[in-house]
């Protein structure tokens, strides 16, 4: 067709007006055909010329992307595309794709719908070739949320396989209470039986007292137990988007620094040199790294008395650190401290539910950290030498489509290696 139009175009001025109005008019409906299908396409499609100035979008695109200049506005035809989108992470793909001049290229965003739920997108660019030179770029916009979304319902319904052994643990643990509220309530009405068989007189208001103490006090225990057991049992609820995950372990250091030095406890942090985006909630990501870190205080404060609130001139040897790095696909966060340490056997039981070595303790809180990990899509491991320290592993998948170009070379930096981690800081 696009033949037939060139070859008419070069004799136009040997055409007839009525000829020339029936070219026009094939013309239009040609151009009518072809918005309509743009206009159709769940896919959102964007041209920009080799400037990166836009030509076109359909209506999909500007459902996708958060535009804060529309494209029918005027001014949008002076500036290049990045700029008319408000959003930081997209605003630097594109402009990084005009700059490096990269195409064949797809990055994975998340963006808020109108009604403030998550919308998961890849945008992808290909190179414009009109005549074996490139023009300018395409720009596809995908909406990938439903995918996202029915992943992470198949995620949490494994989950669920592991409510059997959390149901029999919680079995387990008010099996005891029942028990003792059993016997008590038990010895009571023996004594009410006797107290009728003597002429009324009720037993010893002590005797009474003291029974009806213990159960009062199992009930409140069982009441515990329930609400812990629904802590647990209840679905992570995560709200995941494609995050800078360094910039959250900065702000969760800075949350937690001044407590560690409250004791006098040194704390390093090292990231990475590139910048990462996961999958993941920053709110239950900063809870997982406090979590660890309460727990590394107590441990640190265990093996070295000195580290006390109240020991202004103590020289505190305690030490915590988190170091992260990428391997592979991989992120990696490694979370060390230099405190009491574990047993094999304890450290083999930590993420169980209801495993607690402290005497107040709910064993739940490490617990809630495996299954914020898992909800990620990640693995966290604990390595522990009793008297010497802690070392947990946190792995995390890259979602990114150009994983490779995060890589960094390992081989550079050895002070990364988890088991020279846990090495170093066993000596100190």
């Amino acid at each position: 067709m696009s033949e037939y139009f060139r070859r008419v175009s070069e004799k136009i001025s040997k055409l007839s007006d009525e000829q020339v109005k029936e070219f026009l008019d094939a013309v239009a409906g040609k151009n009518d055909m072809l918005d309509s299908i743009f206009e159709s396409l769940s896919t959102g499609l964007i041209i920009v010329d080799e400037k990166w100035k836009l030509i076109f979008t359909n209506k999909a695109a500007e459902r996708y992307l958060p535009f804060s200049i529309r494209p029918e506005e005027s001014k949008s035809e002076n500036v290049p595309l990045w700029h008319l989108i408000d959003d930081s992470s997209i605003e630097k793909f594109l402009e990084d794709c005009f700059k490096n001049n990269r195409s064949n290229v797809s990055d994975e965003f998340t963006t808020a719908t109108a009604n403030g739920s998550v919308r998961f997108i890849i945008i992808s660019v290909l190179p414009l070739v009109k005549q074996q030179q490139m023009t300018g770029s395409i720009v596809t916009v995908n909406d990938i949320t439903e995918k996202r979304n029915q992943e992470i319902l198949l995620h949490r319904m494994e989950n669920l396989a592991g409510l059997t052994n959390l149901a029999a643990g919680m079995a387990h643990e008010i099996k005891n209470p029942l028990g003792a509220i059993s016997i008590h309530v038990q010895l009571i009405q023996k004594a009410l039986k006797k107290s009728r068989e003597n002429n009324g007189i009720l037993p010893d208001e002590k005797f009474l007292e003291k029974h009806l103490d213990v159960v009062n006090e199992e009930i409140d225990n069982l009441n515990r137990k329930v609400m812990d057991f629904l802590m647990a049992v209840r679905p992570v609820n995560a709200k995941l988007e494609l995050l800078d995950i360094d910039r959250i372990i900065h702000d969760a250091a800075v949350f937690i620094t001044p407590e560690f030095h409250n004791y006098h406890i040194m704390v390093h942090v090292r990231t990475c040199k590139n910048s990462v985006r996961l999958l993941i909630d920053e709110k239950l990501c900063k809870e997982v790294l406090i979590n660890i870190a309460q727990n590394a205080i107590a441990a640190i404060q265990e093996r070295y008395p000195d580290c006390g609130k109240d020991s202004a001139n103590a020289k505190c040897q305690g030490m915590f650190e988190i170091t992260t790095f990428l391997k592979e696909d991989k992120y990696i966060i490694t979370i060390s401290d230099n405190g009491i340490g574990m047993s094999e056997e304890t450290s083999s039981h930590i993420f169980e539910p209801y495993f607690t070595t402290k005497a107040n303790g709910t064993g739940l809180g490490m617990t809630m950290v495996y299954k914020i990990i898992k909800e990620f899509k990640g693995d966290i491991q604990v390595k522990s030498i009793q008297g010497e320290g802690t070392l947990f592993t946190i792995t995390l998948p890259v979602p990114q489509t150009d994983r490779k170009l995060l890589t960094e070379n390992i081989k550079e930096r050895p002070e990364y290696d988890s088991d020279k981690i846990a090495q170093k800081m066993a000596k100190k």
